[in-house]
């Protein structure tokens, strides 16, 4: 049965005499004074894979809930990969010490850590992020008193989406497919030509036209060879739910039933775009077939970016105090509101000074946030906002603006240190989750640097 923790510790390497592993040290003090965040974790973990009821209470104990816990904070500390985390853990005293690996115990396998860190849901991994804040609350490091909020963007792992490779990758993906669907059925079930020589040939005499109008015929014929390969995927979907409901035809059903929806999407989008010349609406279009769950970002009518936009509210300690990662790409004006009232209920009440970038600034704003409770609030830009009207001295009107600027180091320092830049994980809960990892993981280090 897995456990949140060991009853009996290990026995463990000694702490080095060195400031990272003084960091650590300091961290898992700060996890072992707070056994519930453990609790929280072991929820997840402890759930079937289809998240229906518990797992089954025979088998090997695997990692505790802890373990899995502190694996994922070396993790998102160093930016590594599943393969590197393993290796680390096998190789560094520290590392092995912070997770709670005794001399003798064998350091998991990549697929374990894989397998484990995945299963903590966004939902749990947020209620932790709110656990630490109570410690830090309670240590006197933040009171919430003064906050900063911004937005920024989080890029999902695609390539840049164009429609010629968006056609090319439903072609070669989907083909795949088709040359597994026949290996398992057979040829005289599954019948298709392979057109991936000639997607690829259309593509790049797209890719290498100088001008609009020579890549209209590669265009028609790209698109023209991905419709017949999703025919192809159609009938091959239809004869694999005749089948036995082997472990095999179940996976090739569900790599179908993944990419045939979105392949549609794109020959449609491609038609209107390229054949028919209309201006298609960002929230119609698709950027990527794998990650269909990922937005397009427009900053400042300059810059595009391809994931999703994220509202962040940063306390004086530099400390991430909460996080809302948006759908589709809100204007930052309608999200003043939304922040405060996330503060008030997760921290049992408003914070007496607020600053936001000039991109929430408006009167309805001022008025609606200080209805809230929030005594100053500050916006970096004011257009018909007088600095009497935001805070109660020019004084404190000057001070807020200024200190509202550091919240652009911490974003930073997020993207930087903790790898808030891009999301390396699949899927729309694993990007949720990815993001709350990082601000935990960047939380306890900045609470650990306030420790020593």
């Amino acid at each position: 049965m897995r456990k949140a923790r060991k009853s009996q510790l290990p026995i463990l390497e000694n702490w080095l005499d060195l400031e990272h592993s003084k960091e650590l040290e300091a961290i898992s003090r700060l996890l072992d004074d707070h056994p519930r965040i453990a609790d929280l974790a072991l929820q997840d973990l402890s759930q079937s894979a289809d998240g229906q009821g518990s797992r089954s209470q025979a088998g090997a104990r695997g990692m505790t809930a802890e373990q899995v816990l502190r694996a994922m904070l070396v993790k998102q500390m160093n930016g590594f990969s599943y393969r590197q985390l393993a290796f680390h853990l096998a190789d560094s005293r520290s590392y092995r010490t912070f997770c709670r690996f005794g001399v003798g115990d064998p350091a998991p396998k990549k697929s374990a850590l894989q397998a484990n860190i995945k299963a903590l849901s966004a939902e749990t991994l947020e209620r932790v992020h709110w656990a630490i804040l109570e410690a830090a609350a309670d240590r006197g490091i933040h009171q919430g008193r003064r906050v900063r909020i911004d937005c920024t963007q989080v890029e999902s792992n695609i390539h840049h989406p164009t429609d010629s490779e968006l056609l090319w990758d439903c072609v070669r993906v989907l083909t795949r497919l088709l040359h597994r669907a026949r290996k398992v059925l057979g040829p005289e079930t599954i019948e298709f030509h392979d057109r991936t020589r000639r997607a690829k040939r259309r593509r790049k005499e797209i890719n290498t036209a100088r001008r609009q109008v020579n890549r209209l015929a590669p265009y028609k014929d790209l698109i023209a060879v991905t419709e017949e390969v999703v025919g192809y995927s159609e009938v091959a979907l239809g004869a694999l739910d005749h089948q036995a409901r082997r472990t095999k035809i179940q996976r090739l059903r569900k790599g179908f039933e993944r990419f045939l929806p979105p392949a549609r999407k794109v020959i449609e989008q491609a038609q209107r775009r390229v054949l028919a010349g209309e201006t298609v609406p960002a929230l119609e279009k698709i950027v990527s077939i794998f990650e269909t769950h990922t937005d397009i970002v427009r900053k400042d009518a300059r810059d595009t970016y391809y994931g999703h936009k994220v509202c962040l509210t940063a306390s004086r300690s530099c400390l991430i105090l909460d996080a809302k990662i948006l759908e589709g790409n809100p204007p930052d004006s309608t999200l003043p509101v939304t922040m405060i009232q996330r503060l008030r209920e997760n921290l049992g009440k408003p914070p007496k000074q607020a600053a936001f970038d000039g991109g929430f600034s408006s009167k309805a704003n001022l008025k609606a946030v200080k209805a809230e409770g929030v005594e100053d609030v500050v916006f970096a830009k004011g257009p018909g906002l007088k600095p009497s009207d935001m805070a109660k001295s020019t004084w404190v009107y000057r001070s807020l603006r200024n200190f509202r600027a550091g919240v652009e180091g911490i974003i930073s320092f997020l993207k930087r240190a903790f790898g808030l830049d891009r999301c390396t994980w699949r899927s729309w809960p694993s990007f949720q989750s990815y993001v709350w990892s990082s601000l935990i993981t960047s939380n306890l280090l900045i609470l650990a640097r306030h420790f020593l």
